[in-house]
């Protein structure tokens, strides 16, 4: 099912969901994980590959995560971007090129690659593609994290095949989420395992600005030493509110990257609260782990009135396809 919708189909629509994305453990809920969801109501989930068995069975999962919390429209996450970061993959689906490849390519291909990729996610009841990536390579500096999945060095080159990439998912009736903002191409270090720092990433900032009009994005777990010398950017008032909603001009709704990420530290609620108040607008928190999602769910509350219009824009966006 596409989240596109007309205004008239949103009267179903939850008042105001838990402000937070969660994941799952395997191809069918667990008795616990359904109550948990119907009882935390978020406003969504992301699939992993552990979660991804035949087709009818991921079917079967989105219907059944759609109805634990009552919302047919529930949004459903997943990591295609083509390459390397590809949680559908052969066997059983087409291998689709990095971004990295397809900037070699015309811009028109981009975007039929993306109606691709986005075509078979809706066929699978999947809504929502954690791609494109907005990060500009920086040569000698780039880690291998990004590598191929950043579209070029060159910043007009990165937001030209980014928003291809994104009309061609909307296209489907696929969301987009741009990332990592503001910027993950000059950091040296993988933030699934510490806390990359660099300087101001301006080159990814000026393929950000040309791509603010996204419905929504994902937050960097990056320490920018020129902006905030303390904390990265997800749980930074100053690198979220000067940098992504001020410079950039960034006013979709915005995601964290996962909280269970080890750049981050401090307990999982602490992360979810620090980065709410920092201005995310939604928290992700992937691995399905019970006490991990009970500490987020406790402290994440309810999405802001802001957050759900951000929300609401985003589904108009891609109804307008």
């Amino acid at each position: 099912m596409s989240i596109a919708s007309s205004s008239a189909e949103r009267t179903g629509q939850r008042a105001a969901p838990l402000a937070a994305i969660f994941g799952c453990t395997g191809p069918a809920l667990t008795a616990w994980e359904g109550e948990f969801f119907r009882d935390a109501d978020p406003l969504g989930f992301i699939l992993f590959d552990y979660n991804l068995a035949d087709p009818a069975g991921i079917r079967r999962l989105t219907a059944e995560l759609r109805d634990a919390v009552g919302d047919e429209r529930a949004p459903i996450l997943i990591d295609q971007e083509g390459g390397r970061v590809a949680r559908l993959g052969p066997p059983d689906w087409p291998a689709f090129p990095s971004a990295a490849r397809l900037a070699g390519g015309p811009v028109e291909a981009t975007r039929a690659t993306s109606r691709a990729i986005g075509e078979m996610l809706a066929g699978l009841g999947i809504d929502v593609n954690c791609a494109p990536v907005g990060d500009v390579h920086a040569p000698g500096l780039t880690h291998e994290v990004i590598g191929e999945r950043a579209f070029s060095s060159d910043p007009e080159v990165v937001a030209a095949h980014a928003r291809a990439y994104a009309e061609g998912l909307r296209d489907a009736g696929v969301m987009p989420v741009v990332k990592h903002l503001p910027g993950h191409g000059r950091a040296v270090g993988d933030s699934h395992e510490t806390l990359p720092e660099t300087d101001a990433d301006e080159p990814s900032v000026a393929a950000f600005a040309a791509l603010a009009d996204l419905p929504v994005g994902m937050t960097a777990h990056v320490l920018y030493r020129d902006w905030d010398a303390r904390l990265p950017a997800t749980l930074s008032p100053a690198v979220i509110g000067e940098i992504v909603r001020g410079r950039i001009g960034f006013d979709g709704l915005l995601l964290t990257d996962d909280l269970s990420m080890r750049a981050l530290d401090g307990p999982l609620g602490q992360r979810a609260r620090r980065a709410l108040d920092a201005g995310c607008d939604i928290v992700l928190h992937c691995n399905g782990d019970r006490a991990e999602m009970t500490a987020v769910a406790r402290a994440a509350g309810a999405m802001t009135a802001a957050a759900m219009q951000r929300w609401q824009r985003a589904r108009d966006w891609v109804a307008a396809s």
